[in-house]
């Protein structure tokens, strides 16, 4: 249930082009907490200024929760707006966390309150162990 790394992502399937991959390292820097409670998994990431609308989450294969975004800046439009100084960043966005084996793919939440995208993933129960059957031995 980690963060996935650069040449970790080069191996699952579906990987994103470098391009995409360098804007993600830019904004990487967004922060995510990960709780663990007896019946689920929560990824708690702010997320300042997106809508929900703006955010997309999934599944991929082998059990990758990922997280993409876009962030953009209201002004881009006005041609004569000039930056003293820019530090909130822009641009596409991704974050990938492996999920657990017992991470239950189809009991998956997200919401987004304030600027912070909460994700719970709720745990398959655990196996149940199997118990010896006993047969009847008939006279044949």
């Amino acid at each position: 249930m980690f963060d996935v790394s650069d040449h970790e992502v080069e191996k699952l399937g579906n990987t994103p082009s470098k391009k995409y991959v360098r804007g993600a390292k830019a904004m990487a820097a967004t922060p995510a907490d990960i709780k663990e409670y007896p019946d689920s998994y929560v990824f708690v990431l702010d997320m300042p200024g997106l809508k929900s609308e703006e955010i997309k989450v999934r599944v991929e294969e082998n059990n990758v929760l990922v997280v993409t975004g876009m962030r953009q800046r209201e002004d881009e439009k006005e041609k004569e707006v000039k930056y003293a100084r820019m530090e909130r960043r822009i641009g596409k966005f991704i974050r990938k966390f492996i999920l657990p084996k017992n991470a239950n793919i189809d009991a998956i939440s997200a919401v987004c309150v304030d600027g912070v995208l909460t994700i719970t993933v709720h745990k398959l129960p655990p196996p149940q162990p199997k118990k010896p059957r006993t047969f009847q031995v008939q006279v044949g």
